[in-house]
């Protein structure tokens, strides 16, 4: 439900096909750009389904290219259920599939992949920065520096293949240079592929469980982190016997804090449940926060709860309660705080993000989607064989060879070197109407 809802059409029939649902009173004509008022009917009966407004953009001025009517009417399932049967009772009209308006815009040359891809993050976006990042896609700025990269490659491949077909008449390639050139290609790329692993952080968020023995001050700490009572907090070791989940944002970063059970030897049924959740939780989290009272110090328990986290799982040891009395320990803390007072949080935070990757992304501008993150490690890969290359002094028709790879790859990057199946894969992970 909601205030308004858009049926959406686009096609060569899509003016024809609205004009025979609707009823205009007066004299408005049906030209491009222009907001109609009027009436949705249904045609078995003539009745009024709803006052609409009709939008007219005739083709190739619309997102699609195509002509593309909107029919804005009122929210509500049965009103927009009602319209739509009337439209698809039309011999030529047919439910759009996920993504196909932004796939039609693509093929008509309306938007680049990237900026089609860059509107879906939009959609997505779960932070300003993930917002931010996403509009400098849809403004072609990802196209733009990936086009220009590859433009240097073409440039090299010119060189080599004019040596292979008039090398008599053209002096000699400097090997050296040529290899410089490439590598200075390289490291544009692999900036790229460094700045891509933040944005998936901002687009995607980092999953942090809280973890530790009971009452070291987890639920406290969701509470500093969120704002609000979202853990029950006592004095009572034990209180939390389920896991708390929360969607905050982090300097830009969206995070989803999980307050686990603490973990101890116990008979009570009900919280070996809670701490069973909480050591699977240690597998799938991305980061693990092991929280230990820094008032008692570091006991055998922190460190079995600390050799249980998998070694892969970046972790974070925060000593806590550090508004009473801090006990020297033998494990250094990688932060100190006091959930109680606040006391440590915004050095707490920046540490959290800096063993994320995540503490510098004020300066990012533009970051690669999965799809495009894939295609720039694989131009990467066919540079370094061409170190190989020149290494084993192969004549420059082997060159070519990786040379066209990654520039092939790059291509297909921006949707230059791009197959319809490969089109239909990426935009049916898009929403439907979009």
């Amino acid at each position: 439900q909601g205030a308004i809802a858009i049926v959406k059409v686009s096609g060569p029939a899509a003016k024809e096909i609205v004009q025979s649902i609707v009823k205009i009173p007066g004299q408005q004509l049906w030209s491009s750009h222009k907001i109609l008022y009027g009436y949705a009917i249904d045609k078995n009966t003539n009745q009024k389904i709803d006052e609409v407004l009709i939008l007219i953009m005739d083709g190739p001025r619309s997102f699609t290219g195509e002509d593309v009517i909107e029919i804005h009417c009122h929210g509500g399932l049965i009103t927009v259920n009602q319209i739509l049967e009337q439209i698809l009772i039309q011999p030529n009209a047919r439910r759009a599939f996920p993504g196909e308006f932004s796939q039609r815009a693509v093929l008509n040359g309306r938007l680049d992949i990237t900026q089609a891809e860059a509107i879906n993050d939009l959609i997505h976006a779960k932070s300003q920065k993930a917002a931010q990042l996403a509009m400098a896609g849809i403004d072609g700025d990802i196209t733009q520096q990936i086009n220009v990269i590859r433009g240097s490659l073409l440039d090299q491949l010119c060189e080599i293949e004019a040596r292979i077909d008039f090398e008599e008449d053209l002096p000699k390639l400097n090997e050296k240079e040529l290899l410089t050139n490439l590598f200075s290609i390289r490291t544009k790329l692999k900036s790229l592929i460094l700045d891509a692993k933040q944005g998936s952080l901002i687009r995607h968020g980092i999953k942090v469980a809280l973890v530790g023995r009971p009452n070291v001050g987890k639920s406290s700490l969701l509470n500093l982190l969120c704002k609000n009572q979202r853990a029950i907090v006592t004095d009572l070791p034990g209180t939390t016997r389920d896991l708390l989940h929360s969607e905050i944002i982090l300097e830009g970063v969206p995070i989803t804090v999980i307050d686990t059970a603490g973990i101890r030897e116990t008979e009570h049924e009900i919280e070996q449940i809670g701490i069973s959740l909480s050591q699977q939780t240690l597998i799938t989290a991305d980061v693990v926060v092991l929280i230990f009272d820094i008032n008692k110090g570091w006991t055998s328990d922190d460190q079995k709860l600390l050799e249980d986290i998998p070694p892969k799982t970046t972790r974070l040891i925060l000593g806590n309660k550090a508004d009473l009395n801090i006990t020297p320990t033998q494990i250094k803390p990688d932060a100190i705080i006091s959930a109680l007072s606040g006391e440590g949080e915004k050095e707490m935070v920046q540490a959290l993000l800096k063993l994320c990757g995540a503490n510098d992304i004020g300066s990012l501008e533009i970051a690669l989607n999965q799809r495009q993150l894939d295609l720039v490690e694989k131009a990467v890969i066919a540079i370094d064989n061409l170190e190989e290359v020149a290494q084993q002094k192969l004549p420059w028709d082997f060159w070519t060879i990786d040379l066209r790879e990654a520039i092939y790859k790059l291509g297909e990057l921006t949707g230059e070197e791009i197959s319809e199946s490969l089109l239909d894969r990426i935009f049916s992970r898009f929403c439907i109407g979009k």
